[in-house]
Order: C-alpha cells, then structure tokens, then sequence
C-alpha cells in the first residue's frame, strides 16, 4: 500500500555497503521514474547509474550529509551508500527542471523502499568537482544525487515539540530522530 511505502521511507545515511545494489535493480528503479509526470511532458531528466565501488568511491567525497548533524561527517566506511543514481537535468532540452527531479526522486526511493532499500536525496553536491570526475559532459546539469542500500539505521518519526526545533537528531544509541509537525498544523483554514 502506497501509505505503508511512505511512512517506511525514510532517509537514511548509514547503509550495510556490502550488500551490493545491481545494474538491474537500478535501471528497474529509474523505469519507475521515467512513468513519472513531467511539466509540459518535456522529459528533461537523465540519470547516472553507480553500482560499482570504484565509482562510488569517485561520487562519495562530492556529496554532503546531514547539515544539522554538525559532529558528523557521513557515513564511515562500510557504512557507505552500495549505489547511487545521479539525476540530472538535459539543458538542450529546456533549462528549466521545474519540479521533475523532486516527482522523481521520491518515485524512485518509494520504489526502493518496496524492494527493501533504502535511501537519502542529496542536494548538497560538489557539482564542479563530479563533473568533471565522472567526465558529464556540459549540456547535463547535476541536479541531484540518490544515495542507496540496504539501511543500516533506524530512523523515527516524533511530533514536533513545544520548542518547535524542526532539526533531526541522533540519540546515543545512534537512533535518527525526525520530528514532523502535526496535520492540524499545516492544514491552513482562512
């Protein structure tokens, strides 16, 4: 069920980074994304398939992780995303992605939390540096990278609190705590 999908995806930043993701499983997850809708049906988006170590290990350093987690520098070793999907945007097409990357991104980790996966969107990328060491020619803009596996943490969902602080956290048992705000509160009634 579609509700069941989404309270289970969440996103996670620690992965089990030798259970390996395959080829296929990727393009099956990029498939899903290419049903998506897309503005005035332009289909813009392209994507880049890392399922190797030699390549994840070129598209890792490129990538931040949790800004309000300030201690902590992502993921250590063997704890690593298995494989990752870089989404980017065809400026010959348009250039203008509109919202497409964002349908597709959560398609594709809806779709890898069906098959048991996980993941985390990552914007915060060193998009000069990837380009150039994954050779993207030009004409692609890097709009967003999907950082996959098997999860390796829990992360749970928690009512916003009386502060109204919205920053996730990490307790001491490494547990990911994200707080939501409550329905009656983003309901607006004019």
């Amino acid at each position: 069920m579609l509700a069941d999908l989404v309270r289970k995806n969440r996103s996670y930043r620690r992965f089990y980074q030798d259970q390996a993701v395959s080829e296929d499983t990727l393009r099956e997850l990029v498939d899903l994304a290419r049903l998506t809708p897309s503005g005035r049906n332009v289909q813009p988006l392209r994507y880049m398939l890392s399922w190797t170590p030699e390549m994840n290990a070129q598209i890792f350093p490129t990538l931040a992780w949790a800004g309000y987690l300030t201690d902590w520098q992502g993921p250590e070793p063997g704890e690593q995303p298995a494989a990752y999907i870089i989404i980017l945007g065809d400026k010959t097409v348009t250039p203008n992605f509109g919202v497409d990357p964002g349908i597709t991104a959560q398609t594709i980790l809806l779709g890898a939390t069906e098959k048991g996966l996980g993941g985390c969107i990552v914007a915060t990328v060193q998009r000069v540096r990837m380009t150039e060491l994954l050779k993207i020619p030009e004409r692609y803009e890097i709009l967003l990278v999907l950082a996959l596996g098997v999860p390796k943490e829990e992360v749970v969902v928690e009512t916003v609190g009386e502060s109204g602080d919205i920053k996730y956290w990490r307790d001491e048992a490494h547990v990911h705590h994200v707080p939501k705000r409550k329905l009656e509160d983003i309901i607006l009634k004019f």
